[in-house]
């Protein structure tokens, strides 16, 4: 895709994209966290770097199972990190100083301590149980199906005031939300709108792929690569739990909140073959503006190798679609005991 007279480059085409994990990033208070004032007082620093514009790691309230992934209220500020006007502040200085803003945004589940799970455990005829994925025990007992946590064990968490499994795709304290319920739709739809009236350029939405799952339950099959010492989550495929085209739909709503204001636009994570990454551009540009494109991290340093990645994807891209290389992704939870992966990180969206 070129820019021309009549469609000049959007700023997410040719911008760099930083990373920011506020906990480590700088503190200005001096109690040991990274906070919002802190990154404020190095905006001119970031500048310095020719950063065109900052990503900021989870922010919102949370019990910090999985270091703010489980979110337990979406419209406000954990007060580690700082209050609503302070983070206003910290935009308009962005703002200020011609940089843009992303949030990063937490879709697939909320934390066991968000008051709409607690709600939704509360009885099987709680108004909000179906915003989450609840199921009886297979025949005999135990977990439903044998599908697998991310972090590790199985997907399935009893509880034993309702008597029925909750499914989880990272840990038990991240219950996954059910995006087929169109109120729990709605409003996970009108927390990108709080955030886009008070002027973030955009997010950083999280684990994308794992939006919905089979709705018949059926069992993932073995992986046939998996051996002994690899990680327990990939000895069986996903067949059943992640990229099923039911998400194209969500990310394609996402996209339309995202349009209903000028000039924002969304990073999908998607850990996925090549193939199918290019899908979350959606059909006819009702997509991602940028599906990250892990291949860089995974691949040798090697000349020829990286050549043929770059043919391969810009062959497969729509004509729509822009490109986009990802030099760095501390952010993947390969475990919630390895703080150490949550730093942050260059992200570099290019022709």
């Amino acid at each position: 895709m070129q820019a021309s007279e009549t469609q000049p480059f959007r700023w997410w085409e040719r911008g760099i994209i930083y990373q920011i994990y506020p906990r480590s990033f700088k503190d200005a208070n001096g109690d040991g966290i990274g906070d919002l004032r802190g990154i404020r007082e190095k905006l001119d620093y970031l500048q310095w770097l020719g950063v065109d514009a900052i990503w900021i790691s989870p922010i919102f309230p949370s019990p910090m199972a999985d270091f703010g992934y489980d979110v337990s209220d979406y419209t406000d500020i954990d007060p580690i990190f700082g209050t609503l006007a302070e983070f206003d502040s910290l935009l308009a200085d962005a703002h200020a100083g011609g940089m843009k803003l992303l949030l990063d945004y937490v879709p697939n589940h909320t934390s066991d301590r968000h008051p709409w799970f607690i709600d939704a455990r509360s009885s099987r005829s709680s108004a909000k149980r179906d915003w989450y994925i609840w199921r009886d025990p297979a025949p005999g007992g135990g977990p439903p199906n044998n599908w697998h946590a991310n972090f590790g064990g199985a997907a399935w968490e009893w509880d034993k005031n309702t008597e029925q499994y909750y499914y989880h795709a990272f840990l038990k304290e991240q219950p996954d939300l059910n995006w087929r319920n169109p109120e729990a739709r709605r409003a996970m739809l009108d927390v990108l709108r709080f955030w886009l009236n008070r002027g973030v350029d955009g997010f950083r939405v999280d684990a994308v792929h794992h939006l919905v799952e089979d709705t018949e339950l059926r069992a993932n099959p073995p992986d046939p690569d998996w051996r002994p010492g690899m990680s327990p989550f990939r000895e069986l495929l996903t067949t059943y739990t992640v990229d099923l085209p039911e998400v194209q739909e969500i990310v394609a709503l996402m996209d339309g909140v995202a349009e209903e204001y000028n000039d924002r636009m969304l990073v999908s994570e998607t850990h996925l073959p090549v193939e199918r990454l290019v899908a979350y551009y959606g059909a006819n540009r009702r997509g991602a503006h940028l599906p990250f494109n892990f291949q860089l991290i995974r691949l040798p340093w090697k000349a020829k190798e990286i050549a043929q990645a770059v043919e391969r994807y810009e062959a497969l891209l729509p004509s729509y679609a822009w490109p986009n290389w990802v030099l760095g992704n501390p952010t993947s939870r390969a475990s919630p005991r390895a703080p150490a992966r949550r730093k942050r990180a260059w992200r570099r969206c290019c022709c």
